[in-house]
């Protein structure tokens, strides 16, 4: 779509109240556009009152600016991430990705209730974020068109860049609070912060640019460990340190925590992006690594050598469609009910050690579908009798031998 696809129109915007979604809202609407501005409350930790999203939206130029509470959806989507342990090229935790399908389920049926059938958005042509905007918008709601100015030729020959945009804000008088003194930029929600760009993208700039948002690095944590007992039923946390909690709460005191001593803080990555480009992120996600390391001890005592493998390739393509964009398609739908035949096992208590960025494994108790025995004790215990494995041996050997006589062995 292009601008002039839209006189008269009103769109539905999809605005985090920062300078592209201020910019481009006060642009649609010198163009002859209305904007109904819809925000999708996620727990920003970069904002002290959701509210004042609104009325920066209202002083761009918007006819409307509302607030959609999207918290618990979030919270529900980011365990799912944790349950599969989708974390995008090893280590990233997918964060700002889940976000997006959150954001648009969350938007879409207030548009679709005042009859608004375009939805705007304000990623850039380069990202990742547009698709995912796009293809959860056309999965959700296809009789929904999706505008993108950052894709519209009239809008990059006045904004090329950030530095135009500001300068417009200025001379507009729209609040904003970036500048061109901010060496990065910041994507925020309550599962974590994803910074990238300005001076980031010179890789001779340190991780430690970054001002932590939702705690301290490692180096900066408390010179002592703190133990967390973190309990799971059926794949959720219901308890932190012994306390019952709503999962929202969960999340939120998991962020405390790990922020606290540097956990899931500076994850520094240089990751392959949908649209073909590599791409520098600093990442914040003290409370998913925390909730996330305590997962993985728990499973490690539930899948065997056959289920083990597959909940790996599991996790690796499902943190792939999450990052490209396919969370709601056919695939991911199948991925995430196969991780729920695992995540039902998942009941335990599984008791950390955090100390300047890491959890480490301190014990784990009540784990009713634990396979791990006393058979692989160096005791005289256990029901598995050593002498059987005599046998096993031998049916093992016929095929190592064969290997050697067909010269198919290194040592051949």
């Amino acid at each position: 779509m292009r601008i002039s696809d839209l006189a008269g129109a009103t769109v539905g915007a999809a605005v985090s109240g920062g300078l592209d979604s201020c910019t481009i809202t006060r642009w649609l609407v010198e163009e002859g556009v209305a904007v109904a501005a819809v925000t999708a409350n996620l727990g920003q930790p970069d904002e002290t009152n959701i509210d004042d999203i609104a009325v920066r939206m209202r002083t761009a130029g918007a006819c409307d600016a509302d607030i959609v509470d999207a918290r618990q959806a979030l919270a529900r989507a980011g365990l799912e991430v944790i349950q599969a342990q989708a974390r995008y090229e090893g280590g990233y935790w997918n964060t700002t990705g889940i976000a997006r399908y959150v954001t648009v389920a969350a938007l879409l049926p207030p548009l679709l209730d005042r009859g608004i059938s375009v939805l705007t958005h304000g990623c850039t042509g380069r990202g990742n974020d547009q698709v995912r905007f796009q293809l959860a918008a056309n999965m959700l709601a296809p009789q929904v068109q999706v505008y993108a100015p950052w894709r519209d030729p009239l809008f990059l020959e006045q904004f090329p860049g950030r530095r135009e945009m500001i300068a417009y804000c200025e001379q507009e008088d729209i609040p904003i609070r970036a500048t061109l003194d901010k060496p990065y930029s910041t994507d925020a929600n309550l599962l974590g912060l994803t910074h990238e760009a300005g001076r980031l993208e010179d890789l001779d700039t340190p991780p430690e640019l970054v001002t932590p948002g939702m705690g301290v690095f490692p180096r900066d944590a408390p010179d002592q460990a703190q133990t967390v007992t973190i309990r799971f039923e059926d794949g959720a946390p219901v308890a932190l340190d012994g306390e019952h909690l709503p999962l929202l709460e969960v999340f939120l005191r998991a962020n405390a925590i790990g922020g606290a001593h540097g956990l899931g803080i500076g994850l520094h990555t240089v990751e392959n992006r949908f649209v073909g480009i590599k791409s520098r992120g600093v990442y914040e996600a003290p409370g998913m690594e925390l909730l996330g390391r305590a997962y993985e001890y728990l499973l490690q005592l539930i899948l065997d050598r056959r289920a083990r493998p597959f909940f790996d390739s599991l996790s690796a393509s499902l943190a792939r469609q999450i990052y490209e964009g396919y969370w709601f398609d056919l695939a991911s739908t199948a991925m995430r009910r196969a991780v729920g035949e695992i995540t039902r096992l998942a009941t335990g208590t599984i008791h950390l050690n955090v100390y300047r960025g890491h959890a480490q494994f301190a014990g784990a108790e009540n784990v009713p579908h634990s396979l791990y025995t006393d058979a692989s004790s160096m005791e005289g215990i256990g029901d598995f009798d050593h002498v059987d494995s005599e046998g096993f041996l031998g049916v093992l050997g016929v095929s190592a031998r064969a290997a050697h006589a067909a010269r198919q062995t290194s040592g051949s």
